[in-house]
């Protein structure tokens, strides 16, 4: 090799002092490298935190628990959004869903208990068959109503293919009076039927029931039943009824343009009280202490002081034709008006007593009580904890709004 390819070759070879520099210089460059790093990871972790405290931790926090089942808040979300498909979600439907929630699981795991199951497939095929989402949510919802189908079924099949029952017919009527008038023309041999539509205030009340077991029946009735024989009827007073119909006494004591009618008023369960009521006033008994005594308003507490009233004020056109036209000082006749009022009484017709088959509409009511009652065992023996809130179910709801 030549002195000058020596030179050459020795002047590229980096000194101490050179190589000391790019050694601080490449420890400079790394303690940059690593210090960047450093604070975009920082960065990307701050981000990263808050997207997950406002987008994902609220969807993960347990919202209900049915004994050891929890579910989320995402959970609740996809449910409320899922049940309200054609309404606008509002705080009502969201405490609905939430009960629901609680229902379903309740109803899941204690046919669980009972040996009774759904199979995957049978799901599959009824969410295909209505077209439904193939999602948990649907999922859910129909695995637990083909559960509460079963839990019907099985508790039909507890049943006894006969029980002891009567064959009845009821009619409920306001008051003695005429409940004897339909007595009389029953046992002449009216048509029940004609009766029930001419005094029955409320003719769904009652009719003709068939055979039905004595628990069908009002507590009042069924235990009337064992001292009655076939073919009888009675007469029983009720005073836990309501019925739709009744009977105001109304006395004006001032009349002014601007402020209306000073009015007093007693509203009675049935025409006849009204008339005997009426003719003690008429005789000068005071207006307000039989208001206090019999009036079933709420304005009996003062003797059926209404005060100054205009026309609309009570909601009834009845009670208006007469009052805003009576003379000063004198009682109206009984009005009759389509107002709740309680008390009345039953014509109950016994045809016949025995053990008899089953109906199928009784079968489906006796089903339907046992499976309530079998509900709210499982209600009672299990822990349900709801941690929403209103703050909570309104972000819920929120959040199903914004999916739309």
């Amino acid at each position: 090799m030549s002195k000058k390819q020596k030179k050459v070759k020795a002047e590229r070879t980096p000194t101490k002092h050179q190589l000391s520099k790019w050694q601080r210089h490449r420890r400079t460059n790394r303690i940059i490298i690593i210090a960047a790093s450093v604070f975009l990871a920082g960065i990307l972790g701050y981000v990263g935190h808050g997207y997950y405290n406002g987008a994902i931790k609220p969807f993960r926090e347990i919202v209900i628990n049915v004994n050891d089942t929890s579910f989320n808040m995402g959970y609740y979300v996809d449910m409320l959004d899922a049940q309200t498909k054609d309404l606008q979600p509002n705080e009502f439907y969201a405490e609905l869903v939430a009960s629901r929630i609680e229902q379903a699981e309740l109803i899941r795991q204690g046919a669980n208990d009972l040996g009774i199951h759904v199979e995957k497939g049978e799901v599959s095929e009824k969410i295909k068959d209505n077209k439904l989402p193939t999602s948990k949510i649907y999922q859910d919802m129909v695995t637990v109503e083909l559960l509460a189908d079963r839990l019907l079924d099985y508790f039909g099949s507890q049943l006894p293919d006969k029980m002891e029952q009567v064959n009845v017919r009821l009619m409920l009527v306001e008051g003695r009076e005429v409940a004897n008038n339909v007595l009389s023309q029953l046992e002449a041999g009216g048509d029940f039927a004609t009766l029930l539509e001419e005094f029955s205030p409320d003719p769904q009340a009652g009719g003709d029931l068939g055979w039905v077991p004595e628990e069908f029946l009002p507590s009042i009735i069924a235990d009337t039943i064992p001292d009655t024989e076939s073919g009888e009827i009675k007469i029983i007073y009720d005073n836990s009824l309501t019925k739709n119909v009744g009977y105001w006494l109304i006395k004006v004591t001032d009349k002014d343009e601007e402020k209306g009618i000073y009015a007093h008023v007693m509203l009675l369960g049935s025409e006849e009280e009204a008339e005997e009521l009426k003719a003690r006033l008429d005789d000068g008994e005071d207006f307000a202490q039989l208001a206090k005594q019999y009036s079933q308003h709420e304005s009996k507490d003062t003797g059926g002081d209404l005060g100054w009233i205009k026309e609309g004020d009570l909601g009834s056109k009845a009670f208006d034709e007469v009052a805003f036209n009576l003379e000063l000082n004198k009682v109206s006749s009984p009005v009759k008006d389509n107002v709740s009022t309680q008390g009345g009484h039953w014509v109950v017709e016994v045809l016949d007593k025995g053990e008899q088959e089953l109906s199928e509409k009784v079968k489906q009511t006796l089903e339907r009580e046992d499976f309530d009652d079998w509900f709210s065992m499982q209600e009672e023996i299990s822990t349900v904890d709801n941690y929403l809130d209103e703050a909570k179910m309104s972000w819920a709801v929120l959040k199903v709004l914004q999916r739309r």
